[in-house]
Protein backbone atom coordinates (compact mmCIF):
# COMPACT_ATOMS: atom_id res chain seq x y z
CA UNK A 1 0.00 0.00 0.00
CA UNK A 2 1.38 3.01 -0.84
CA UNK A 3 1.86 6.11 1.66
CA UNK A 4 1.29 9.74 0.86
CA UNK A 5 3.15 12.51 2.58
CA UNK A 6 2.55 16.00 3.12
CA UNK A 7 5.58 18.81 2.43
CA UNK A 8 4.44 22.05 3.92
CA UNK A 9 6.74 24.93 3.42
CA UNK A 10 5.94 28.36 4.54
CA UNK A 11 7.85 31.28 3.25
CA UNK A 12 7.55 35.24 3.93
CA UNK A 13 8.02 37.10 0.43
CA UNK A 14 7.25 41.14 0.73
CA UNK A 15 5.36 41.99 -2.65
CA UNK A 16 2.66 44.05 -3.75
CA UNK A 17 -1.50 43.10 -3.64
CA UNK A 18 -0.56 42.15 -7.65
CA UNK A 19 1.74 38.84 -6.52
CA UNK A 20 0.75 36.34 -8.74
CA UNK A 21 2.18 32.64 -9.17
CA UNK A 22 3.34 31.65 -12.37
CA UNK A 23 6.16 28.72 -12.13
CA UNK A 24 8.39 30.03 -10.43
CA UNK A 25 8.17 34.27 -10.71
CA UNK A 26 7.40 36.07 -7.72
CA UNK A 27 6.70 40.39 -8.76
CA UNK A 28 8.03 41.95 -5.53
CA UNK A 29 7.63 45.50 -4.35
CA UNK A 30 8.42 47.62 -1.11
CA UNK A 31 8.62 50.92 -0.28
CA UNK A 32 11.08 52.68 1.72
CA UNK A 33 11.45 55.07 3.76
CA UNK A 34 14.48 56.34 5.09
CA UNK A 35 16.36 53.12 5.90
CA UNK A 36 13.34 50.81 6.68
CA UNK A 37 10.96 49.49 3.81
CA UNK A 38 7.25 48.68 4.31
CA UNK A 39 5.99 46.10 2.26
CA UNK A 40 3.26 43.72 2.03
CA UNK A 41 4.35 40.18 3.52
CA UNK A 42 2.63 36.78 2.61
CA UNK A 43 2.91 32.93 3.61
CA UNK A 44 3.21 30.27 0.77
CA UNK A 45 1.83 26.74 2.36
CA UNK A 46 2.89 24.25 -0.56
CA UNK A 47 1.08 20.84 -0.01
CA UNK A 48 2.73 18.56 -2.38
CA UNK A 49 2.93 15.00 -3.16
CA UNK A 50 -0.53 14.36 -2.78
CA UNK A 51 -1.12 10.86 -4.88
CA UNK A 52 -4.39 10.02 -5.82
CA UNK A 53 -5.16 7.30 -8.91
CA UNK A 54 -1.60 7.10 -9.34
CA UNK A 55 -1.36 11.09 -10.56
CA UNK A 56 0.28 13.26 -8.91
CA UNK A 57 -1.21 16.89 -7.85
CA UNK A 58 0.38 19.67 -6.19
CA UNK A 59 -2.17 21.82 -3.93
CA UNK A 60 -1.26 25.57 -3.52
CA UNK A 61 -2.60 28.12 -0.88
CA UNK A 62 -2.07 31.28 -0.91
CA UNK A 63 -2.92 33.08 2.77
CA UNK A 64 -2.60 36.80 2.60
CA UNK A 65 -1.14 38.10 5.62
CA UNK A 66 -1.33 41.54 7.07
CA UNK A 67 1.54 44.16 6.79
CA UNK A 68 3.63 44.50 10.07
CA UNK A 69 3.48 48.02 11.01
CA UNK A 70 6.59 50.13 11.19
CA UNK A 71 7.69 50.87 14.80
CA UNK A 72 7.94 54.16 16.11
CA UNK A 73 10.23 56.31 18.53
CA UNK A 74 10.68 58.19 20.99
CA UNK A 75 6.74 57.39 22.35
CA UNK A 76 7.13 60.10 24.78
CA UNK A 77 5.96 62.54 21.49
CA UNK A 78 2.42 60.40 22.42
CA UNK A 79 2.29 61.99 25.78
CA UNK A 80 1.72 65.66 25.22
CA UNK A 81 -2.32 66.43 25.95
CA UNK A 82 -1.70 69.89 23.68
CA UNK A 83 0.07 70.67 20.11
CA UNK A 84 3.38 72.20 20.37
CA UNK A 85 2.89 75.64 19.04
CA UNK A 86 4.91 78.30 18.34
CA UNK A 87 8.44 76.87 20.17
CA UNK A 88 10.43 78.86 17.88
CA UNK A 89 9.74 82.38 16.73
CA UNK A 90 10.03 83.75 13.09
CA UNK A 91 13.15 86.41 14.83
CA UNK A 92 14.58 83.74 16.88
CA UNK A 93 14.57 80.48 14.73
CA UNK A 94 15.97 77.11 14.70
CA UNK A 95 18.24 76.27 12.33
CA UNK A 96 17.38 72.99 11.04
CA UNK A 97 19.14 70.91 8.09
CA UNK A 98 18.41 69.40 4.44
CA UNK A 99 18.10 66.11 4.27
CA UNK A 100 16.96 64.95 0.79
CA UNK A 101 15.05 66.96 -2.42
CA UNK A 102 13.41 64.98 -4.30
CA UNK A 103 11.05 65.28 -7.50
CA UNK A 104 7.82 63.74 -6.46
CA UNK A 105 6.15 64.27 -9.97
CA UNK A 106 6.04 63.06 -13.25
CA UNK A 107 7.64 64.41 -16.59
CA UNK A 108 4.17 65.24 -18.05
CA UNK A 109 3.27 66.95 -14.69
CA UNK A 110 2.78 70.56 -15.20
CA UNK A 111 5.41 72.26 -12.77
CA UNK A 112 7.65 70.72 -10.00
CA UNK A 113 6.71 69.72 -6.95
CA UNK A 114 9.04 68.32 -4.07
CA UNK A 115 9.39 66.16 -1.18
CA UNK A 116 11.80 67.88 1.42
CA UNK A 117 13.01 66.08 4.48
CA UNK A 118 14.36 68.38 7.34
CA UNK A 119 16.10 67.46 10.08
CA UNK A 120 14.87 69.07 13.51
CA UNK A 121 17.13 66.72 15.73
CA UNK A 122 13.68 66.54 17.41
CA UNK A 123 14.02 70.19 18.84
CA UNK A 124 11.06 71.08 17.02
CA UNK A 125 8.42 68.49 17.75
CA UNK A 126 4.72 68.93 16.05
CA UNK A 127 1.78 66.71 15.27
CA UNK A 128 0.10 65.67 12.22
CA UNK A 129 -2.35 68.29 10.50
CA UNK A 130 0.46 71.32 11.56
CA UNK A 131 2.52 73.32 9.49
CA UNK A 132 6.43 75.04 9.55
CA UNK A 133 7.64 78.52 8.68
CA UNK A 134 10.72 78.63 6.43
CA UNK A 135 12.25 81.77 6.35
CA UNK A 136 14.31 82.04 3.14
CA UNK A 137 17.64 82.92 3.01
CA UNK A 138 18.85 87.02 1.94
CA UNK A 139 16.99 90.23 2.85
CA UNK A 140 13.54 91.09 1.99
CA UNK A 141 13.65 93.30 -0.55
CA UNK A 142 10.13 95.44 0.84
CA UNK A 143 12.43 96.01 3.70
CA UNK A 144 16.05 95.93 2.80
CA UNK A 145 18.65 94.83 5.84
CA UNK A 146 15.70 92.56 7.25
CA UNK A 147 14.71 88.90 6.52
CA UNK A 148 12.40 87.64 4.32
CA UNK A 149 8.58 87.08 5.66
CA UNK A 150 7.66 83.60 7.12
CA UNK A 151 6.22 81.29 4.74
CA UNK A 152 4.13 78.38 6.08
CA UNK A 153 4.21 75.25 4.45
CA UNK A 154 1.47 72.15 6.08
CA UNK A 155 3.82 69.15 7.39
CA UNK A 156 3.81 65.71 5.40
CA UNK A 157 4.93 63.22 7.67
CA UNK A 158 4.06 62.21 10.89
CA UNK A 159 5.18 63.22 14.34
CA UNK A 160 7.94 60.80 13.48
CA UNK A 161 9.42 61.49 10.71
CA UNK A 162 9.84 59.45 7.55
CA UNK A 163 13.06 57.98 9.14
CA UNK A 164 10.26 57.01 12.42
CA UNK A 165 12.81 58.21 14.21
CA UNK A 166 11.13 61.77 15.85
CA UNK A 167 14.10 63.69 14.03
CA UNK A 168 12.67 64.68 10.54
CA UNK A 169 9.63 66.28 8.96
CA UNK A 170 8.80 66.27 5.56
CA UNK A 171 7.12 69.22 3.28
CA UNK A 172 5.74 68.62 -0.41
CA UNK A 173 6.49 72.36 -2.01
CA UNK A 174 5.44 73.23 -5.59
CA UNK A 175 7.96 75.37 -7.06
CA UNK A 176 6.41 78.76 -7.99
CA UNK A 177 7.59 79.98 -10.58
CA UNK A 178 6.46 82.69 -12.96
CA UNK A 179 6.42 83.15 -17.30
CA UNK A 180 5.64 86.09 -19.02
CA UNK A 181 2.22 86.28 -20.46
CA UNK A 182 3.78 88.70 -23.66
CA UNK A 183 6.74 86.66 -24.59
CA UNK A 184 5.79 83.43 -22.67
CA UNK A 185 9.46 83.26 -21.07
CA UNK A 186 10.43 82.79 -17.28
CA UNK A 187 10.89 85.52 -15.47
CA UNK A 188 13.20 84.31 -12.38
CA UNK A 189 12.71 87.90 -10.51
CA UNK A 190 9.28 87.11 -10.10
CA UNK A 191 9.33 83.47 -9.15
CA UNK A 192 8.85 82.28 -5.12
CA UNK A 193 11.43 83.25 -3.40
CA UNK A 194 11.11 80.27 -0.75
CA UNK A 195 9.73 77.52 -2.94
CA UNK A 196 12.90 77.78 -5.16
CA UNK A 197 15.09 77.89 -2.31
CA UNK A 198 13.80 74.63 -0.96
CA UNK A 199 13.50 72.89 -4.31
CA UNK A 200 17.35 73.99 -5.09
CA UNK A 201 18.48 72.90 -1.66
CA UNK A 202 20.79 70.26 -1.46
CA UNK A 203 21.36 67.40 1.63
CA UNK A 204 23.44 69.25 4.20
CA UNK A 205 22.21 72.85 3.22
CA UNK A 206 20.68 74.87 6.46
CA UNK A 207 17.18 75.76 6.77
CA UNK A 208 15.52 78.29 9.09
CA UNK A 209 12.49 77.14 10.77
CA UNK A 210 9.87 78.45 12.96
CA UNK A 211 6.88 77.34 14.36
CA UNK A 212 4.91 74.53 14.88
CA UNK A 213 1.83 76.39 14.20
CA UNK A 214 -1.97 75.30 13.75
CA UNK A 215 -4.49 73.58 15.52
CA UNK A 216 -7.49 73.99 12.61
CA UNK A 217 -6.30 70.82 11.07
CA UNK A 218 -5.31 68.54 13.68
CA UNK A 219 -6.55 64.94 13.51
CA UNK A 220 -8.97 64.09 16.48
CA UNK A 221 -8.13 60.89 17.65
CA UNK A 222 -10.30 60.71 20.22
CA UNK A 223 -12.94 58.44 18.29
CA UNK A 224 -10.68 56.00 16.78
CA UNK A 225 -13.68 54.66 14.87
CA UNK A 226 -14.70 57.88 13.47
CA UNK A 227 -14.65 58.72 9.48
CA UNK A 228 -12.68 61.15 7.81
CA UNK A 229 -13.38 62.76 4.83
CA UNK A 230 -9.82 64.42 3.17
CA UNK A 231 -10.31 67.03 -0.01
CA UNK A 232 -7.06 68.18 -1.26
CA UNK A 233 -5.95 70.10 -4.52
CA UNK A 234 -2.25 69.30 -5.10
CA UNK A 235 0.31 70.01 -2.47
CA UNK A 236 -2.92 70.61 -0.27
CA UNK A 237 -2.31 66.67 0.29
CA UNK A 238 0.54 67.49 3.14
CA UNK A 239 -1.41 67.14 6.32
CA UNK A 240 -3.36 63.86 4.71
CA UNK A 241 0.00 61.92 3.73
CA UNK A 242 0.53 62.61 8.14
CA UNK A 243 -3.39 61.34 9.04
CA UNK A 244 -2.76 58.18 7.06
CA UNK A 245 0.81 57.11 7.77
CA UNK A 246 0.00 57.54 11.58
CA UNK A 247 -3.36 55.19 10.47
CA UNK A 248 -1.94 52.83 8.12
CA UNK A 249 1.59 52.39 8.65
CA UNK A 250 3.10 53.21 12.04
CA UNK A 251 2.41 51.14 15.57
CA UNK A 252 0.58 53.44 17.60
CA UNK A 253 0.13 51.97 20.45
CA UNK A 254 -2.24 54.84 21.62
CA UNK A 255 -4.51 55.33 18.89
CA UNK A 256 -5.34 51.97 16.66
CA UNK A 257 -7.48 53.79 13.67
CA UNK A 258 -10.72 51.23 12.80
CA UNK A 259 -12.80 53.97 11.15
CA UNK A 260 -13.03 55.39 7.34
CA UNK A 261 -10.27 57.47 5.65
CA UNK A 262 -11.26 58.73 2.59
CA UNK A 263 -9.25 60.74 0.37
CA UNK A 264 -10.13 62.90 -2.65
CA UNK A 265 -7.40 64.37 -4.37
CA UNK A 266 -7.59 67.02 -7.49
CA UNK A 267 -4.42 67.40 -9.96
CA UNK A 268 -4.03 68.36 -13.41
CA UNK A 269 -3.11 64.45 -14.42
CA UNK A 270 -1.24 60.94 -13.54
CA UNK A 271 1.99 62.17 -13.44
CA UNK A 272 0.63 65.07 -11.03
CA UNK A 273 -0.26 62.61 -8.47
CA UNK A 274 1.29 62.76 -4.92
CA UNK A 275 2.39 59.62 -3.01
CA UNK A 276 0.39 57.34 -5.37
CA UNK A 277 2.12 54.82 -4.49
CA UNK A 278 1.77 54.96 -0.36
CA UNK A 279 -1.92 55.82 -0.88
CA UNK A 280 -2.57 52.80 -3.48
CA UNK A 281 -0.70 50.23 -0.87
CA UNK A 282 -3.16 51.27 1.98
CA UNK A 283 -5.88 50.76 -0.44
CA UNK A 284 -4.62 47.27 -1.17
CA UNK A 285 -3.85 46.69 2.52
CA UNK A 286 -7.16 48.38 4.02
CA UNK A 287 -10.06 48.28 1.79
CA UNK A 288 -12.40 48.13 4.28
CA UNK A 289 -10.98 51.17 5.99
CA UNK A 290 -9.68 53.46 3.05
CA UNK A 291 -11.25 55.14 0.11
CA UNK A 292 -9.28 56.83 -2.43
CA UNK A 293 -10.81 59.09 -5.26
CA UNK A 294 -8.37 60.81 -7.70
CA UNK A 295 -9.55 64.00 -10.12
CA UNK A 296 -7.99 64.48 -12.70
CA UNK A 297 -8.80 67.65 -14.89
CA UNK A 298 -7.00 67.30 -18.11
CA UNK A 299 -7.76 63.67 -18.34
CA UNK A 300 -10.93 63.37 -16.94
CA UNK A 301 -14.83 64.66 -17.61
CA UNK A 302 -17.22 64.84 -15.31
CA UNK A 303 -20.51 64.17 -16.05
CA UNK A 304 -21.28 67.40 -17.68
CA UNK A 305 -18.73 66.75 -20.49
CA UNK A 306 -16.26 69.32 -18.61
CA UNK A 307 -12.99 68.57 -16.60
CA UNK A 308 -13.37 66.72 -13.26
CA UNK A 309 -12.44 68.98 -10.62
CA UNK A 310 -12.72 67.68 -6.70
CA UNK A 311 -16.07 69.66 -6.38
CA UNK A 312 -17.12 66.91 -9.51
CA UNK A 313 -16.02 63.78 -7.23
CA UNK A 314 -17.71 65.47 -4.27
CA UNK A 315 -21.01 65.91 -6.28
CA UNK A 316 -20.87 62.15 -7.35
CA UNK A 317 -20.48 61.09 -3.69
CA UNK A 318 -22.84 63.49 -2.27
CA UNK A 319 -25.44 61.28 -0.75
CA UNK A 320 -22.65 59.39 0.70
CA UNK A 321 -20.93 62.25 2.58
CA UNK A 322 -23.79 63.87 3.71
CA UNK A 323 -24.97 60.86 5.71
CA UNK A 324 -21.44 60.29 6.67
CA UNK A 325 -21.40 64.16 7.64
CA UNK A 326 -24.93 63.81 9.39
CA UNK A 327 -23.62 60.92 11.72
CA UNK A 328 -20.22 62.76 12.85
CA UNK A 329 -17.71 62.28 10.23
CA UNK A 330 -15.04 65.29 10.24
CA UNK A 331 -14.45 66.52 6.68
CA UNK A 332 -10.85 68.49 5.95
CA UNK A 333 -10.06 70.70 2.96
CA UNK A 334 -6.41 71.83 2.13
CA UNK A 335 -5.02 73.40 -0.92
CA UNK A 336 -5.32 76.76 -2.72
CA UNK A 337 -7.85 79.01 -2.00
CA UNK A 338 -9.44 79.13 -5.33
CA UNK A 339 -10.32 75.62 -4.60
CA UNK A 340 -13.24 76.59 -1.95
CA UNK A 341 -16.09 78.37 -3.80
CA UNK A 342 -16.82 75.78 -5.93
CA UNK A 343 -16.86 73.58 -3.53
CA UNK A 344 -19.07 74.97 -1.78
CA UNK A 345 -21.11 75.92 -4.05
CA UNK A 346 -21.59 72.06 -5.24
CA UNK A 347 -22.07 71.19 -1.56
CA UNK A 348 -24.74 74.11 -1.80
CA UNK A 349 -26.55 72.69 -4.64
CA UNK A 350 -26.20 69.06 -3.04
CA UNK A 351 -28.09 70.51 0.30
CA UNK A 352 -30.61 72.66 -1.64
CA UNK A 353 -31.54 69.31 -3.65
CA UNK A 354 -31.93 67.40 -0.02
CA UNK A 355 -34.28 70.10 1.01
CA UNK A 356 -31.40 70.89 3.51
CA UNK A 357 -30.23 74.76 4.11
CA UNK A 358 -26.28 74.69 3.17
CA UNK A 359 -25.94 77.86 5.86
CA UNK A 360 -27.67 75.85 8.28
CA UNK A 361 -26.03 72.54 8.10
CA UNK A 362 -22.44 74.36 7.88
CA UNK A 363 -23.31 76.22 10.94
CA UNK A 364 -23.42 72.78 13.00
CA UNK A 365 -20.59 71.46 11.17
CA UNK A 366 -18.48 74.36 12.64
CA UNK A 367 -20.53 74.17 15.89
CA UNK A 368 -19.66 70.20 16.00
CA UNK A 369 -15.92 70.74 15.24
CA UNK A 370 -16.64 68.42 12.03
CA UNK A 371 -15.55 71.41 9.34
CA UNK A 372 -11.52 72.06 9.28
CA UNK A 373 -10.03 74.24 6.24
CA UNK A 374 -6.92 75.39 5.73
CA UNK A 375 -6.27 77.07 2.13
CA UNK A 376 -3.54 78.97 0.95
Amino acid sequence: MAHSSITKVSAAVPVTNDFYVKGSTYKTSSVSFGNKSWAPTYTLDLANNVRRRNQSVLCMSVQQTATPKVAVTPLHLEDTKEPPLHLYKAKEPYTATIVSVERIVGPKAPGETCHIVIDHGGNVPYWEGQSYGIIPPGENPKKPGNPHNVRLYSIASTRYGDNFDGKTASLCVRRAVYYDPETGKEDPSKNGICSNFLCNAKPGDKVQVAGPSGKVMLLPEEDPKATHIMIATGTGVAPYRGYLRRMFMENIPTYKFKGLAWLFLGVANTDSLLYDEEFTKYLQEYPDNFRYDKALSREQNNKKGGKMYVQDKIEEYSDEIFKLLDNGAHIYFCGLKGMMPGIQDTLKRVAEERGESWDAKLTQLKKNKQWHVEVY
